[in-house]
């Protein structure tokens, strides 16, 4: 299985390549960001792309690939609607159409969020976005594409937030973490288990289009 990887340098990304790197299974990770990882490994080939709004440049480096594993996200902290929708939205669909032209024969995950809200009426602004992106993404003739919901994220094996905020979140919550995710798998999932989860999606298929945080860690 061959992997294109979007937000490898975010927390959910770097936990991502950490499990597509370690699985037999995935014979090649394209990491495609504004800056590199910092690793390097037999598998893993990075490009870097400064405009997210157009990736007509690099349609032929995305042939030949199984799936896309879609790990970017900026916090709605400070944003207005309309930047907001432009970071979440418009670079999304930018990416993902420029794959499904070059490669409509792979699996589309996209990591979106606990309370993403689908009809994209609701009050809260980022839910609607990310319902909007949802449901474009849905629409696209992928093989098939399949939308991540975790709600809380414990970090493994090193995984850290490039936010500060999320940084100082997550040392003062890492002594319950284990025990939140031990007794309530309907809310917080792991980097680890994302990243298993989204291989297994990609190898078997998506269960159904839309999987919530105890979807995930049943995978």
């Amino acid at each position: 299985m061959k992997v294109v990887l979007f937000g490898a340098t975010g927390m959910v990304g770097q936990g991502v390549l950490r499990e597509c790197l370690l699985e037999p299974d995935v014979s090649g990770v394209l990491a495609v960001g504004r800056s590199t990882s910092g690793q390097s490994h037999a598998k893993l080939r990075e490009l870097v792309h400064a405009d997210f709004t157009d990736f007509a440049a690099l349609e032929a480096e995305f042939t030949g690939f199984d799936a896309c594993f879609y790990c970017l996200g900026v916090s709605v902290a400070g944003l207005s609607e309309a930047a907001y929708r432009h970071l979440t939205y418009d670079f999304t669909l930018a990416e993902a159409s420029a794959l499904v032209r070059a490669n409509p024969n792979m699996t589309f995950i996209y990591v979106s969020g606990a309370g993403t809200d689908s009809t994209e009426r609701g009050r809260s602004m980022w839910a609607r976005v990310k319902g909007a992106t949802e449901n474009a993404l849905l629409g696209l003739p992928f093989k098939a594409a399949c939308m991540f919901r975790p709600a809380l994220i414990q970090p493994l094996h090193g995984v850290r937030s490039k936010t500060a905020l999320y940084r100082a979140f997550y040392a003062a919550m890492r002594p319950l973490l284990p025990w939140l995710y031990a007794r309530f798998p309907r809310y917080v999932t792991t980097t680890e288990q994302l990243g298993r989860a989204m291989i297994a999606v990609a190898r078997r298929g998506p269960p159904q289009p839309i999987l919530e945080c105890e979807d995930i860690n049943r995978l």
